[in-house]
């Protein structure tokens, strides 16, 4: 059996982020911007090499430059 996320050829990531916006486009006007405030927080990470922490790095910028 095949998840339709996957069927439409898209990562499991991108599908929550399809259905999170989805439900805060549908929410009332105040609790909308509310939660579009919070949907501005991203995943961020930051390489480590010989015991010392590179640069924090947006994960959808990672993904880009694949």
């Amino acid at each position: 059996m095949t998840f339709a996320w996957k069927a439409a050829g898209l990562s499991y990531l991108k599908y929550t982020q399809i259905c999170a916006r989805a439900v805060r486009n549908s929410l009332k006007d105040d609790l909308r911007l509310a939660a579009q405030r919070r949907d501005e927080q991203g995943l961020k990470f930051a390489k480590w090499e010989a015991g010392k922490q590179g640069e924090f790095k947006p994960v959808d910028e990672t993904q880009r430059s694949r």
